[in-house]
């Protein structure tokens, strides 16, 4: 009760100063307050923030919509959850305040950086980002595929912004440093901590536009649980992660340009056709069923194939693998998706197009990551 009223306090307090400088991103690290000095021994943790619903602010505690996203500040969302410092070194950063559906690669490309040269020094050991939910899963995905480290790295968002009676981002904070600061935690890739349930990056999917427990993996399962508090693993991804990675973002300042293309009943392959001519590298087709091509957008795809576009089928449907399916997708050259839902396979494509444009190794990739 005390860290949910210490926020909404906060929170309310910021919404009232129009022109407070604590609405705007700070460049500076923020460290622990003087009142919350930690002692010797603690895992120290970075928490980096971006924005999103868990730094918003609303004209009344009963607004669930309608807020203002990324708001406040990581100093105020430090200090705002000051029993975090019981359990680690805290230090705070603002990467970006941005509402989700507004990160660009760019911020992608300044947190991995930041990210692989905090978990390069001996004294971190763990990272926390703040996140709009809307894009969480996808911010997570790609920072499962390029951070260099076995170290943890917990994502964290809100469904309910912080001025809200029921604020869900306090508890979601607390248990994300819990979290980053567990030594069980390592080696487990990046992970979810939101609603009491740990959630892997590469299975886990916003299911729900409102409900607090919109994030889960709906076919392959959580990671964990967090028990009186404290997070409790039960199953782990066999996929490859992280400090298993081939791929390298130093240096690039952005990805290569990969489209997705939702199908539907009688698309006669006008969007298709657009992409091929908007010069995009890659296509990931959102078909229906088990990756289901039209025959009118089919023949603009394999057109693509033969000019080097790289197209990949994926579904629409929520649950199960994009597999072999009729012959002539495969003497196409379309690449299957497997389980990644169809936002995934644009990442895992862009980011394998930094490095071929080999379909026999692109698609070794789809099917190691």
């Amino acid at each position: 009760m005390k860290i949910r009223q210490t926020f909404i306090a906060l929170a309310v307090t910021a919404a009232a100063l129009t022109a407070a400088p604590v609405l705007q991103a700070a460049e500076a690290p923020v460290a622990a307050p003087a009142a919350q000095t930690v002692k010797a021994g603690k895992p120290t943790v970075w928490i980096l923030a971006t924005g999103g619903t868990i730094a918003g602010v609303a004209a009344s505690a009963t607004e669930m919509t309608g807020y203002k996203a990324g708001s406040l500040g990581i100093d105020t969302l430090l200090a705002a959850v000051p029993q975090i410092h019981d359990i680690a070194d805290c230090r705070g950063e603002q990467i970006a305040n941005v509402a989700s559906p507004n990160i660009k690669v760019d911020t992608w490309l300044k947190l991995a950086g930041r990210i692989n040269e905090l978990l390069a020094k001996p004294e971190v050991n763990g990272v926390v980002i703040t996140h709009g939910t809307d894009t969480l899963e996808e911010t997570a995905w790609f920072l499962n595929l390029v951070v260099r480290s076995d170290k943890p790295v917990v994502i964290v968002g809100a469904m309910r912004p912080a001025t809200a009676i029921s604020a869900d981002g306090p508890v979601n904070l607390l248990n994300a440093v819990k979290l980053a600061s567990t030594p069980e935690a390592k080696g487990r890739g990046v992970m979810i901590a939101m609603n009491d349930v740990i959630n892997g990056a590469r299975d886990v999917q916003k299911t729900n536009t409102l409900r607090v427990d919109t994030f889960q993996s709906p076919e392959l399962g959580y990671l964990g649980y967090f028990e009186a508090g404290n997070p409790v693993f039960y199953r782990a991804s066999t996929r490859k992660h992280t400090s298993q990675t081939e791929f390298d973002v130093t240096g690039l300042k952005d990805l290569p340009p990969v489209v997705i293309l939702y199908s539907h009943v009688a698309d006669d392959g006008t969007l298709a056709k657009a992409a091929v001519a908007a010069g995009v590298k890659g296509i990931v087709h959102a078909g229906t069923g088990n990756g289901s091509v039209p025959d009118d957008v089919f023949k603009v795809l394999k057109g693509a194939v033969e000019q080097g576009i790289t197209v990949v089928r994926g579904a629409r449907v929520p649950n199960g693998p994009t597999i072999r399916s009729v012959a002539y997708f495969e003497e196409a050259g379309l690449l299957k998706a497997g389980t990644l839902n169809p936002q995934k396979a644009r990442i895992l494509l862009q980011l394998a197009l930094t490095k071929t444009s080999d379909p026999k190794e692109i698609q070794r990739m789809f099917d190691e990551y």
